[in-house]
């Protein structure tokens, strides 16, 4: 039974869910780099590829997160990075600071009123409504704004991943076909509706989509973390 204690030994390695993951992504993008077959979007693939493999090795999530911890030590490099491009369309944001600012507004209202309107027609209960407004901003904020307004923080990351993977599949292509070609008008609305997934993609677009996208989902998130719970307060 040597293959087997091989084996256990294998699944149960500190660094094991780092290294499915980081396979599963790699794997995900050269298979979409290849067909830019849309539904083959980098997160949904690697994401159903991770929990197709701890189903067969019998892992639980709480194993999968102790092995996958060092990963998240690069989510903050990661995010500080997204101001690398930030600083190249520097100018050019500038030039754009009104319009930009403008849609943020408008757009973020919109999106997060649509988004817990159309739950409401369909007979979402109250904590359901508070756990799919802040669906639009990165999980982290989410999940603390979903806390504080009454919502579910682990139903609110839910609904991030949803949007985000849905946004970054359909987004591009639906732009197009309404005739959003502008690289900074495409990386806010990708930026603004599908976050961090919705900014890796506009970065596959161009340097100033990406950063256009980058500022769209800072400022949403802090717009979000600000002003939603105060508004869930006005309203009640």
């Amino acid at each position: 039974m040597e293959w087997h204690a091989a084996w256990q030994a294998l699944i149960h390695h500190p660094l094991f869910g780092a290294g499915v993951t980081l396979g599963a992504y790699q794997l995900a993008i050269a298979a979409y780099e290849k067909t830019r077959w849309v539904f083959l979007q980098p997160v949904l693939v690697s994401m159903l590829a991770v929990i197709g493999i701890l189903l067969v090795c019998g892992l639980t999530f709480a194993q999968y997160k102790d092995s996958a911890a060092a990963l998240t030590l690069f989510l903050g490099p990661a995010t500080v990075a997204l101001a690398v491009p930030l600083f190249v369309n520097l100018r050019r944001i500038r030039q754009l600071f009104w319009p930009t600012l403008i849609t943020l507004l408008v757009a973020g209202v919109v999106a997060t009123a649509l988004g817990i309107s159309l739950a409401w027609v369909f007979g979402a209960e109250p904590i359901m409504l508070m756990s799919i407004a802040p669906k639009s901003v990165t999980s982290p904020i989410a999940m603390l704004v979903a806390s504080q307004i009454g919502g579910i923080a682990a139903l609110a990351a839910v609904f991030v991943m949803i949007t985000g993977v849905i946004g970054a599949i359909v987004g591009p292509s639906l732009l197009k076909r309404f005739g959003v070609v502008h690289p900074a008008a495409m990386g806010m609305a990708l930026g603004m509706t599908a976050h961090a997934v919705g900014t890796a993609r506009a970065l596959q677009e161009s340097d100033e989509c990406g950063a256009f996208a980058a500022l769209a989902m800072s400022l949403m998130g802090v717009f979000t973390a600000v002003l939603l719970p105060l508004a869930i307060v006005l309203w009640i």
